[in-house]
């Protein structure tokens, strides 16, 4: 249950983020959700689209560098605590949390983020033996739509 997520290295000065989103949508590729870090020279704009394949070769076609991740999303309780208890499965264990961001949808009382770990089948099963839902990719692009 893993989903595709590309990332972008852009230059990190002004207007060098639109492009690639008037690229995609031109295409009709809907962006589902996104998150932008930067360095002093450089940024990566992580991205999370509809048609992933089609996105990726339509960006790398432009000029833009592509890396292709999988990432895991993960419905967290909407509370205070929901984020600890949900980190805690993976306390006293090898498996790294490189990155998260949040999702831009929930189910009432729950949110859903995006998790770039280290192991991510193994994090699966850890999270999935803890009673935590993973969203499959198919559940991330219907969702949004109704």
């Amino acid at each position: 249950m893993k989903i595709h997520q590309l990332s972008l290295f852009l230059e990190n000065k002004p207007g060098q983020l639109t492009e690639p989103c008037r690229l995609l949508a031109q295409a009709g590729i809907n962006i589902r959700t996104l998150t932008l870090a930067d360095t002093e020279e450089f940024g990566i704009l992580r991205l999370i689209v509809s048609d992933w394949q089609k996105g990726a070769r339509l960006l790398e076609e432009s000029g833009y560098v592509v890396n292709v991740t999988e990432v895991v999303a993960v419905e967290v309780p909407d509370r205070p605590g929901g984020l600890a208890e949900l980190l805690a499965v993976f306390d006293k264990t090898e498996i790294n949390i490189e990155y998260m961001y949040a999702f831009t949808f929930g189910r009432g009382d729950t949110a859903v983020l995006i998790f770039r770990f280290d192991k991510p089948d193994a994090a699966i099963e850890r999270l999935q033996l803890a009673g935590n839902i993973v969203v499959g990719s198919t559940e991330v692009y219907e969702r949004i739509r109704t």
